[in-house]
């Protein structure tokens, strides 16, 4: 790349490396926007209860099934700089709120669509970029006007929350046993902590086993490991179970140095044949004198140890992944011992019952009936691998919502209800700005809209006929006037069970704006990346050529 002087006279001079492009001023802000467009429209026929679904097929070959906004990018292997940051508000949502990563981007999307058409007009992107934060603040107090409160006690409400979770996505069928299923297991970890709920979904362990059927999908007061017992000839099953979590080897320990050992009498070889033998004894007999009957060790078992637990009749798994451990622990009140000569009674974790099934072709342990544990275990069944990962992703959904209704105790509407209630109170709030911020205000209120315009889109309908309906309702004063995307009426969205927790609205707004605002203020785009190690050309969005 180069830098001339216009006098003839003067040599080029070079300042970056060779291959290295750069786009200015409006060409970097259109090629930045068209990216981030084309990230949206990729997941925007995905929402709603009518959005179709994505195959994703990966370099492996592995083929994923959904309709889940973050999983869809995340497989997509995104390249470019600017629609690597609409990616990021999709992990973002996720992150803190585990739905409505779809809506947060195409929301971020649409931002910049209407962005793009005042940059036209000669409307500078910092005084954009003001109108954009303005409206987003304007929003986020609007949304917390407008949100209902909700009490962990209504649990019909509660439900609808889940149900509207799944709705649209491979699991619906199966969406009312499945909202039992995670309000039950929302309502297990939770605790309350100086009058405020602590919900880590984390204790919720969602394991996946193909076959059987989505209904035949359970929730386990306890843990379910995929691992079988060490040994055939212990014990299947476990009652009144006492419970060791270790996480030590129980094996002889290596030397941390090079040794050699020379014998040259028989007998001898043979007496430290016998010691090692005794001390395997010494480290079995020591677990079983805490009166442990159960054994989850980290790390792994000596052939002839799992023959002495076996012997006394003790149920024995080895190489417990670390994360399990610590579940273990939260559901049997279990204390993970690392060195076992300080392993006592009162370390020890209790179940109701601890066994080895069979699901499908392989052997699973069942840690069960754990009194009042803080760590469950969902256990999803289905008819093939991706059906199975669909309705995990799903039930994902399902307990995020539950737990940022219940965090926040504020819930909204759907149906794209909210978004066009926002639109009505920022178009008046726009009305009260002066000067250029109030265009920008009032492109971030028109962009709300997208919410129920890709609804009505992806259901077939006509959008245009959806939002003029839709507003005449919101403007009679009905807030939670949404689209009825199977009968394309207009219609109470709160009276028919479509309700979402408040957190996933301030989220998206937030993040879409902020990242809509952070894309405008580029206004160069340097890419020192030489052609050999694979630069995008003109397909990716950078136009070749010098400058």
């Amino acid at each position: 790349m180069r830098m001339t002087e216009k006098n003839p006279n003067y040599q080029p001079i070079f300042i970056l490396p060779e291959g290295s492009q750069r786009n200015t001023g409006k060409d970097a802000q259109r090629l930045n926007i068209n990216a981030a467009k084309a990230v949206a429209e990729s997941v925007r026929t995905t929402l709603g209860p009518k959005g179709m679904d994505k195959m994703l097929v990966d370099a492996t070959g592995e083929v994923t099934v959904t309709n889940d906004g973050v999983t869809i990018l995340q497989e997509m292997n995104i390249e470019h700089p600017s629609a690597k940051m609409i990616v990021e508000i999709a992990k973002t949502q996720e992150d803190e709120v585990g739905d409505g990563t779809t809506t947060a981007v195409v929301l971020a999307g649409e931002l910049l669509k209407r962005a793009e058409s005042l940059l036209e007009q000669e409307i500078h992107p910092t005084v954009i970029a003001k109108g954009y934060r303005l409206a987003a603040k304007k929003a986020q107090s609007l949304l917390q006007v407008m949100a209902e409160p909700i009490t962990p006690k209504e649990t019909a409400l509660l439900l609808r929350i889940a149900s509207t979770a799944m709705t649209g996505k491979g699991a619906e069928n199966n969406k009312g046993v499945l909202a039992q299923l995670a309000l039950r297991a929302v309502k297990q970890v939770t605790q309350e902590r100086d009058g405020e709920l602590a919900i880590d979904i984390d204790d919720i362990k969602l394991e996946k086993k193909v076959g059987g059927a989505v209904e035949e999908t359970e929730l386990i007061k306890g843990l379910v490991l995929d691992k079988e017992r060490v040994h055939s000839t212990m014990p299947r099953r476990v009652e009144k179970a006492k419970i060791a979590l270790i996480d030590s080897s129980l094996e002889i320990k290596n030397t941390e140095i090079d040794a050699k050992i020379n014998i040259t009498d028989p007998e001898k070889m043979q007496a430290f044949l016998d010691m090692e033998e005794n001390m395997i004894k010494e480290m079995v007999d020591r677990v079983v004198k805490t009166g442990a009957n159960v054994v989850c060790c980290q790390k792994g078992v000596d052939d002839l140890a799992q023959h002495f637990f076996a012997k006394r009749g003790v149920y024995v798994v080895r190489r417990v992944r670390k994360s399990d451990m610590e579940k273990l622990s939260k559901a049997t009140r279990a204390t993970i011992v690392t060195d076992l000569k300080d392993l006592s009674t009162k370390d020890l974790g209790s179940a109701g019952t601890v066994e080895e099934l069979k699901v499908g072709d392989e052997g699973m342990t069942y840690v069960k009936e754990c009194r009042n544990p803080r760590s469950i275990t969902v256990l999803i069944r289905g008819g093939t691998e991706h059906v199975v990962a669909e309705v995990k992703r799903a039930l994902d959904d399902a307990l995020g919502d539950i737990a940022a209704s219940l965090r926040l105790r504020k819930v909204v509407a759907g149906a794209g209800s909210p978004e066009v209630e926002l639109a009505r109170g920022l178009q008046r709030y726009a009305e009260g700005l002066s000067g250029r911020e109030q265009l920008a205000v009032k492109a971030f209120a028109d962009a709300m809209e997208v919410v129920p315009r890709t609804l009505a889109e992806n259901a077939g309908l006509d959008p245009i006929d959806v939002i003029t309906g839709l507003k005449a309702m919101h403007d009679k004063g009905k807030k939670w006037a949404g689209i009825n995307v199977f009968t394309g009426k207009v219609m109470d969205s709160w009276k028919e069970g479509v309700v979402e927790p408040l957190k996933i609205k301030t989220q998206a707004v937030s993040s879409a704006a902020e990242v809509a605002v952070m894309i405008l203020r580029i206004d160069d785009v340097i890419l020192n990346q030489p052609e050999h190690q694979g630069r995008p050309g003109p397909a990716e969005g950078y136009p070749s050529g010098e400058m």
